[in-house]
């Protein structure tokens, strides 16, 4: 059987080198991934043109472009429900290089977890 999947992931910049950025819906660039049958076939960039979004425009943006996972370090709650919504498994608490967190999501070795912000995202952008 032959499993294919996009993930995406929040990323600081726009290179296969990127880490993952800190707050889901203020990343400068989304890092598509698409994998196949566990291995990587693919990898693209999506500015983020939203850092002033309204609540679900970047899941909806996200589903738009065929997003299967979407691993993070961290997401806000009404975002994680946008993205149960539209069938689009969540990964928080990831951290470091993106790619890295990629295989070790395909290696069954990254987990869900709860992600505390080091900083008060709301207090920066006033919401």
């Amino acid at each position: 059987m032959v499993t294919t999947m996009r993930i995406a992931l929040p990323v600081d910049r726009c290179s296969r080198d990127a880490n993952i950025f800190e707050h889901f819906g203020r990343a400068p660039y989304y890092m598509l991934v698409d994998v196949k049958d566990g291995n990587t076939l693919n990898v693209s960039f999506i500015e983020n043109l939203m850092i002033r979004h309204e609540a679900g425009d970047i899941p909806r943006m996200l589903k738009a472009h065929g997003v299967d996972v979407v691993i993070c370090m961290g997401i806000g709650r009404r975002a994680r429900t946008f993205f149960e919504e539209y069938g689009i498994s969540i990964v928080a608490g990831a951290q470091g290089n993106a790619l890295e967190a990629v295989k070790a999501f395909l290696e069954g070795k990254l987990v869900d977890k709860e992600y505390i912000p080091k900083r008060k995202w709301h207090q920066l952008y006033g919401d």
